[in-house]
C-alpha cells in the first residue's frame, strides 16, 4: 500500500489518541503505519533531500494542523494527547479529518489567515494549508526544488556539448581537481595531446603528493550514442598499455547495462559517469553555475528554551 497524505493520517492519529493517555510521537507514527499496512521499505522512505522519513514527516505535519484545531495538545515535546474537543470529533463519527474540516475551528482560521496574510505585498507560500493538496511543505518545496534542478542539470548537458571536445577535456580536469584530486589546475591534472593518446585522454594525480595516477577517457557525444562494453573494455586495454590500474570513463551521454555491468578480470578499476552523474557533479562542485537564490530552512532550537 502507498504511504498515505499527511491529511488521511489525521483521523487514524486521533483514534490512537482516543483512550486519553499521552503517546510519544515515535509511537503514533509507528501505529499508524500499522494501520495502513506499510512495508518496512515504505516506513524508511526518505524525502528527497534524506532530511528525514516519509511517513514521520505526513503524521508530524498532520499533528502539527490538528493541534491548530485544538483537537490534541503537546504537554511536552513529542508527547500528545486529545483534548475534549478531539472527543466530541470522533463522536461525531467522522469519516475522514482534512483541512476542510479543521477550518471549521477559528484557532484554524486564524491560522490559516495568518499563514496567507499578504499585506506586506509579497507572494504567498503555497502549502497544503492554502492549496488543500496532499503533499506537506516540505514535499511542496522540495518537489519544486528536484523540477529546477532537472531543468538545470538538462541545460548543463547541452551547453557542454555545444562545445569543442578540447574545452570538454579541461572541463573534466577542472572538476575532478575540484572534487580534491591532486591540488591546483596548474599541478594536478594535464590533457593529453589530440595525436597519439592511445585512448587516454587526460590524466591526473589521485592525491597532492602524486602517489598514484587517474587515466581519463572523455568523450563529449549526444544521447542518441549510447556507450557499450567494447568502449569501455578498449579504455581498459588502453590502461594496460599505460601500466595503469585506476581510470574514469566520462561521457555526456549514457552508458549500456552491459557497460554497468562490466568488470575487468585483473586489478584494474575503472569508475564510468554519465552524462546525468556528470551534470550533477557540475552543479554540485559549482562549475559552469552561479548562485541566484538561497532559502534557508529552520526549526525551533528546542534546548534553547530549556531551562537548565
Amino acid at each position: 500500500m502507498p504511504i498515505p497524505p499527511f491529511q488521511e493520517t489525521m483521523l487514524p492519529i486521533l483514534q490512537t489518541l482516543a483512550g486519553g493517555g499521552e503517546v510519544g510521537a515515535k509511537e503514533l507514527v509507528q501505529k499508524v503505519s500499522d494501520v495502513f499496512g506499510l512495508t518496512a521499505d515504505e516506513r524508511k522512505q526518505l524525502l528527497p533531500s534524506g532530511s528525514g522519513r516519509v511517513m514521520a514527516n505526513r503524521c508530524m505535519w498532520a499533528l502539527s494542523y490538528m493541534k491548530k484545531a485544538g483537537l490534541l495538545l503537546a504537554p511536552r515535546r513529542g508527547v500528545y494527547h486529545i483534548t475534549p474537543r478531539g472527543q466530541e470529533t470522533l463522536r461525531e463519527g467522522v469519516s475522514s479529518i482534512g483541512i476542510d474540516y479543521l477550518s471549521r475551528f477559528p484557532e484554524f482560521q486564524e491560522f490559516r489567515a495568518r499563514r496567507n496574510d499578504s499585506s506586506d505585498d509579497s507572494p504567498a507560500i503555497e502549502t497544503p494549508a492554502s492549496q488543500a493538496v496532499e503533499r506537506t511543505p516540505e514535499e511542496v518545496l522540495e518537489s519544486a526544488y528536484q523540477g529546477i534542478r532537472q531543468k538545470l542539470e538538462a541545460d548543463m548537458l547541452d551547453m557542454v556539448y555545444a562545445q569543442s571536445p578540447e574545452f570538454f577535456e579541461r572541463l573534466v580536469i577542472q572538476l575532478l581537481v575540484k572534487m580534491g584530486y591532486g591540488g591546483s589546475m596548474k599541478e594536478a591534472g594535464e590533457v593529453t595531446k589530440r595525436s597519439g593518446d592511445e585512448g587516454i585522454d587526460g590524466v591526473i594525480k589521485e592525491d597532492k603528493l602524486g602517489l598514484d595516477i587517474i587515466y581519463i577517457q572523455a568523450k563529449r557525444w549526444n544521447a542518441d550514442h549510447v556507450v557499450g562494453r567494447p568502449e569501455i573494455q578498449k579504455f581498459v586495454g588502453a590502461l594496460a598499455g599505460q601500466g595503469a590500474k585506476k581510470g574514469i570513463f566520462i561521457t555526456t551521454s549514457r552508458f549500456t547495462r552491459e557497460a554497468w555491468d562490466y568488470s575487468p578480470r585483473n586489478e584494474t578499476k575503472v569508475v564510468l559517469i554519465d552524462g546525468k552523474r556528470l551534470a550533477e557533479l557540475l552543479i554540485d562542485y559549482d562549475i559552469g553555475v552561479s548562485l541566484v537564490s538561497r532559502y534557508e530552512i529552520k526549526r525551533i532550537d528546542n534546548d534553547f528554551f530549556t531551562d537548565e
